[in-house]
C-alpha cells in the first residue's frame, strides 16, 4: 500500500519486478532485514510513470545507486540528515472494541485491540520519550523495533528514536473483562407470534459509558430470518433499508443525540403457514467516538531530547467498533 496506494492482485501482477525487489531487500537469507518503509524507498524507488518509461527504454531498474544512510548507522530505521522547516510529531491512539452482548444486556465477551500510529516529521536525530498515566492497562504489547524494550520493562516508559514519517509505534490488547467499558447499548423488542404472519420490531440505540463524548457514524445491521418477507419500519432519524432478497436490514443512524435517542419501529410480514423462526436475529453495530480511548488509556507527556528546537506535538484518541454484536 505504501508503494502502490492499493494492494490488489492486478497491482502485484503489474509491478511484479518491484514487489520482488522489495521482498529481496526485506529478507536476508530468510531473516527479516530492512522492514522500514522509508529505508526501502531509498533502496527501491517507488514506481512512477516517468521512471517506468525510462526503465523500459534504458533497461535499468528501480534499485537505488547508494546504500541508504540509515543502513550504515546504529539506527537502521532512520535516515541521517533529515531536515524539516516545520517540526511536528502526531500520535493517534486508535482502539477497536469487540464485544458480544446477550439478550439481557450483560456482556458475554469484550476486548479492545489498540494501536498507536505516529507521524513524526522532525529534523536531525531526536530522541523521544512517551509516558502514560496508566500503562498497566496494556497487555500483550508489540513494539516497533525502535522502542527500547529494557526501559519499558523497568519504567513502563516508551523511549525511542523515531523513524522518519509514518509508522506504527505499538499495538496492544486489553482483555480483562472488568476493564472494558461498553460505550453503547441497544434496547430491543423483536417478537414473532406463533400462528400470525406478522411480527414486531423495535430497537433504540443509546450511549452508555462515553465520558460525555458523542457517538457518531452509527450503523446498525441485522440479518433477518429467512421467513421474513418484508418489513414496514419508521425511524426517528437516519435512513434504513431492508433487502427482501438477502434479508439484510441496514439502518444508517449517524450521530446519537442523548436527549432524543434514535429508534426504529415497525412490523415484519412473514411467510404464511410457516412456523415462527427458531431464534431472533442478532444486531451488529458500527460506531466511532472521537477523542476517547475506551480503555481509559491516556498519554501523560511526550518529551524530546537530543535536539534544540521545540516541536509541535499532537495526540488524538479514537474508539471504533470492531465486531460488536447484540443478541436479541
Amino acid at each position: 500500500q505504501d508503494y502502490f496506494g492499493v494492494c490488489s492482485e492486478v497491482m502485484i501482477k503489474d509491478n511484479v519486478v518491484v514487489v520482488y525487489e522489495v521482498l529481496e531487500e526485506m529478507l536476508d537469507n530468510g531473516f527479516p532485514l530492512a522492514t522500514e518503509s522509508n529505508i526501502l524507498k531509498e533502496l527501491i524507488k517507488p514506481p512512477t510513470i516517468l521512471r517506468t518509461v525510462v526503465n523500459t527504454i534504458t533497461g535499468s531498474t528501480n534499485v537505488g545507486d547508494q546504500l541508504p544512510t540509515g543502513q550504515l548507522s546504529v539506527v537502521p530505521w532512520r535516515r541521517t540528515g533529515v531536515k524539516y522547516t516545520n517540526n511536528e510529531a502526531y500520535f493517534d491512539v486508535i482502539e477497536e472494541i469487540d464485544a458480544i452482548i446477550d439478550k439481557s444486556g450483560s456482556t458475554i465477551t469484550a476486548e479492545i485491540q489498540g494501536v498507536i500510529d505516529a507521524c513524526v516529521k522532525l529534523t536531525g536525530m531526536p530522541d523521544l520519550t512517551l509516558s502514560f498515566m496508566n500503562p498497566r492497562l496494556l497487555d500483550d504489547v508489540s513494539f516497533h523495533p525502535c522502542v527500547r524494550f529494557k526501559r519499558w520493562e523497568s519504567e513502563r516508559i516508551l523511549s525511542f528514536i523515531p523513524p522518519d514519517g509514518n509508522f506504527r509505534l505499538l499495538s496492544y490488547h486489553v482483555s480483562a473483562q472488568n476493564l472494558v467499558a461498553i460505550p453503547v447499548y441497544v434496547k430491543h423488542n423483536i417478537s414473532f407470534r406463533d400462528s400470525s404472519s406478522l411480527g414486531r420490531f423495535e430497537i433504540t440505540v443509546g450511549p452508555k459509558q462515553t465520558m460525555g463524548k458523542t457517538v457518531e457514524g452509527v450503523m446498525v445491521t441485522s440479518q433477518m430470518p429467512k421467513g421474513v418477507l418484508n418489513m414496514t419500519l419508521t425511524s426517528s432519524q437516519g435512513t434504513h433499508i431492508f433487502d427482501p432478497v438477502t434479508k439484510l436490514l441496514s439502518w444508517d443512524v449517524g450521530k446519537i443525540n442523548p436527549q432524543k435517542l434514535p429508534s426504529l419501529k415497525g412490523s415484519m410480514s412473514l411467510q404464511a403457514g410457516t412456523s415462527k423462526p427458531e431464534e431472533n436475529p442478532t444486531i451488529n453495530l458500527q460506531f466511532k467516538i472521537q477523542q476517547l480511548a475506551i480503555s481509559g488509556l491516556k498519554v501523560n507527556r511526550l518529551d524530546m531530547y537530543g535536539e534544540k528546537y521545540k516541536p509541535f506535538k499532537g495526540i488524538k484518541y479514537m474508539t471504533k467498533a470492531g465486531k460488536f454484536q447484540v443478541r436479541t
